[in-house]
């Protein structure tokens, strides 16, 4: 057998070994059972989901931010992150890497030309959804360190996570969605930062990436809020990623914890 044989029936027997596995998620969403009440409760359901069909969009995370709290916290979170990420692609998940603003570092990656071609697919008209206002007011930057001012100081993403031959590297909505479709894949997990700004509003994050009809699910323990305790409502940091996320419940997708996606399930 040759070389080029061999690597050809190791490739096929990797593909075989994640096909068929499934990750069993418990998510939680936000009902309001009376409409107009304001009254808001927390629903917990199963859901089972091919991990052929799934991807994970790791957001933001780069080797610095201009505030000094939120870079700490994105250490944090990256050691907490790392095994869940290993083990999504071990299982057979399309890993993203989508550290915006940086990929002039990256233009020669293998992971970045292999998004760059594929052929990009039409997108579809986007659904029509309510956007209510976010629940913390971040309009100052919402640093909770004093002293920090907003600038760029990021390069790359968070040198802590590994990129791996079969991952990708895009900050691109078109390209994201083209890749996801031209695979088959139809869920997207989000983890990354930050909850109520570019979770929210990147090109390849949850309110377009759902516009667009792909079901977004977010990990809602790796993850974070920009939010100052000195500004409204006046809770403390943690306490404010939780309303954003609970936001997100409500009006743009479910969550997840990690701990879900780590156990060995069916099909394993």
């Amino acid at each position: 057998m040759t070389h080029r044989c061999l690597l050809s029936v190791l490739f096929l027997v990797a593909a075989a070994s994640v096909w068929g596995q499934r990750l069993e998620l418990n998510l939680r969403s936000r009902v309001e059972a009376f409409k107009g009440s304001g009254q808001w409760s927390a629903v917990e359901f199963e859901y089972e989901l091919p991990t052929e069909r799934a991807a994970l969009v790791i957001c933001d995370m780069w080797d610095k931010h201009w505030c000094q709290g939120a870079t700490a916290r994105v250490g944090e979170l990256v050691r907490k992150a790392v095994p869940v990420i290993d083990r999504l692609r071990d299982r057979g998940v399309l890993v993203i890497h989508a550290p915006s603003d940086t990929m002039d570092y990256y233009s020669k990656a293998p992971q970045r030309l292999a998004i760059l071609r594929i052929p990009r697919i039409r997108l579809p008209a986007e659904i029509d959804l309510s956007d209510p206002a976010l629940p913390v007011d971040s309009s100052d930057g919402g640093c909770d360190t004093p002293g920090d001012r907003e600038h760029r100081v990021w390069t790359r993403g968070h040198p802590g996570i590994p990129i791996r031959n079969r991952d990708l590297i895009s900050d691109n909505g078109d390209e994201v969605y083209s890749a996801l479709r031209s695979r088959g894949i139809t869920h997207l997990l989000v983890m990354g930062v930050h909850t109520n700004m570019c979770i929210l509003n990147r090109s390849f994050a949850i309110r377009r990436m759902t516009r667009l009809g792909i079901r977004c699910i977010l990990i809602r323990d790796l993850t974070d809020a920009m939010y100052d305790p000195q500004d409204p409502p006046h809770v403390s940091h943690e306490q404010g990623t939780e309303l954003v996320i609970q936001h997100i419940e409500r009006y743009w997708c479910p969550t997840v914890l990690s701990t879900d996606l780590l156990p060995i399930s069916k099909g394993d």
